[in-house]
């Protein structure tokens, strides 16, 4: 049992380290500044050690086995678990927040069909796993620091982000429901797309 609660603990540490990034972008009132400053989840989640969910997923192209899917569903667990907590908290403690958060998120809500919303996840799942990836492999921030600001400016899609800005401007719908599972199958989705290749590549490098 105590992998189980470690494994959902890491997840919490994430969503609050999440819910923090996502107030400085809420509360930020230049954009570039909010997107820049969000780095600030992501680093901590990897310089710590933490479990993201959108961080891993890549990951379990190259190692799937049983370890791998339950540590990375509990992480999800946990990770969901921190954001609309902390997403609670900040809408009690800084009521002008919610207010910014009920305008961006009935603003993808309006502004997206399904489509579009599964390809902006997409895209962010993508960046999501260069950011660790080169986090991992070369010891840099530098992919954190980058990736973050890109997808956010490009009106990309973060699960777990979305999920923070839901909980803070206290939408709760069966319309947000189908949105976020579509975000967190593209974040899914995009993340594997360049482990993918590079298996591809590493194989004809073998031959």
């Amino acid at each position: 049992m105590k992998p189980i609660f470690a494994n959902i603990a890491k997840g919490i540490a994430s969503g609050v380290m999440i819910s923090i990034g996502c107030a400085v972008y809420l509360g930020c009132p230049d954009k570039i500044v909010g997107a820049v400053l969000f780095s600030v989840a992501l680093l901590t989640i990897c310089y710590f050690g933490f479990s993201l969910y959108t961080g891993k997923i890549g990951f379990i192209v190259l190692k799937h086995g049983k370890t791998e899917v339950s540590e990375l569903l509990l992480g999800l667990l946990g990770n969901l678990v921190g954001v609309v907590l902390c997403g609670w908290a900040l809408m009690a403690a800084i009521p002008a927040m919610k207010e910014t958060a009920l305008a961006l998120c009935n603003a993808k809500l309006a502004g997206q069909t399904w489509w579009q919303t599964f390809a902006r996840g997409c895209f962010c799942g993508v960046l999501m796993y260069v950011a660790v990836a080169v986090f991992k492999e070369k010891k840099s921030p530098i992919g954190v620091l980058f990736a973050i600001p890109v997808f956010i400016l490009s009106g990309f899609e973060h699960s777990i982000a979305d999920i923070g800005y839901f909980a803070v401007s206290g939408i709760f719908s069966l319309r947000a429901f189908g949105f976020l599972w579509l975000v967190i199958a593209g974040n899914t989705v995009g993340a594997m797309v360049l482990p993918a290749l590079s298996l591809v590549w590493k194989e004809k490098s073998a031959e």
